[in-house]
């Protein structure tokens, strides 16, 4: 049974399951789930809890099952958490996962809490998986969209009793907020809770925010091609200098970047070869956010401004690796830059600084 993030108060209100999944690449979401879950499971007399975390090919599965099938002398409920942080649990794993799960129907007496990161797609679609989705509740925590992130601030800080001032000031607050923890829920937590500390309920100016607020952004390479294909200019210079005084090579900057203009230019000379746009995406394995921003994109672009990407990205490479090439930035990041916008205006159609 999958359950939607945002229905767990109200599931756990009713009753509890005897096994719970949760997944994904929020650790701040899935924390606040185990921790809700584990709250829940006390109030109904679950008073003991053993911890397994499952490291290497050597972990030892038989105590899982054993601690599943067996309690103490002092309680008569207990919780038992497999924690799985390659989430990859390996053959013998995915056999003992497959009879947790089994065993697991009809138990009042073992709750069941197995924890992972987000999931490849051949564990998301492997034997274990499906015998935790067939037995139990799966909840998958995927990231908070950019766009979403202001109103996620403001329920947070109204969690606490705190408010931005009405209207656009309250808007520009929280669009700060947003810049300065991108893709960092975490530190974004983290921050609400300091001006919980620092300043009483009620409303919050945007000094106040300004003055109590690091920037703890968290930039992630391929979120930058998804706004490169946005055409989001603003967001892609400011997640550049991001990575940049991260410390990310512009190596994979660059191979994110050409990756996406070389197969741009596939589908669109398979589209021009007469196949349909949907065959030429899947057999160029683009989907999801991906497969959206380049159906927008490719009615855009013509086949000399991919022309003219594709060399960019070429003469960009070997600036890279320390050539350098007439016309261009010398130094890499300010190349990286200049590739970066030129597919960004592109893409969101405003021509490109690149010549026909």
């Amino acid at each position: 049974m999958q359950l939607p993030p945002a229905q767990l108060q109200q599931h756990l209100s009713k009753a509890l399951k005897p096994l719970y999944t949760l997944h994904g690449e929020e650790p701040l979401l899935t924390q606040e789930a185990a921790d809700a879950i584990r709250a829940a499971a006390r109030v109904q007399g679950y008073t003991e809890r053993t911890v397994h975390t499952v490291a290497g090919a050597h972990f030892d599965w038989s105590e899982v099952l054993a601690a599943g099938g067996s309690l103490s002398l002092f309680a008569d409920k207990q919780i038992v958490e497999v924690r799985i942080p390659s989430g990859k649990p390996g053959k013998e794993g995915s056999t003992a996962l497959q009879q947790l799960a089994e065993r697991t129907q009809g138990s009042d007496s073992t709750l069941t809490l197995v924890v992972l990161p987000k999931l490849d797609w051949t564990a998301a679609k492997s034997g274990w998986m499906k015998a935790l989705h067939d037995h139990g509740v799966v909840i998958e925590f995927e990231p908070v969209p950019r766009q979403a992130l202001p109103q996620w601030i403001a329920q947070r800080l109204a969690a606490n009793g705190q408010r931005v001032t009405a209207g656009d000031e309250g808007q520009k607050t929280l669009q700060f907020f947003a810049d300065r923890v991108e893709g960092n829920l975490l530190a974004a937590h983290q921050e609400i809770q300091k001006l919980a500390l620092l300043h009483p309920a009620g409303e919050l100016s945007f000094d106040q925010v300004e003055s109590a607020v690091l920037n703890v952004a968290r930039y992630d390479v391929f979120k930058l091609s998804e706004s490169v294909l946005a055409g989001q200019a603003a967001r892609v210079q400011r997640m550049l200098d991001g990575l940049e005084a991260e410390g990310e090579t512009p190596v994979l900057v660059h191979y994110t970047l050409s990756e996406d203009i070389r197969a741009l230019k596939r589908v669109k000379d398979a589209m021009a070869g007469g196949k349909p746009l949907p065959m030429a995406l899947r057999e160029q394995r683009v989907w999801g956010v991906k497969e959206r921003l380049y159906e927008r994109v490719l009615p855009r672009l013509t086949t000399t401004a991919l022309d003219n990407l594709l060399h960019a990205a070429q003469v960009v490479d070997g600036i890279v690796k320390g050539l350098k090439a007439p016309g261009w930035p010398g130094e890499p990041w300010q190349a990286l830059h200049r590739l970066a916008m030129d597919l960004c205006l592109a893409a969101g159609g405003k021509g490109s600084s690149l010549r026909a």
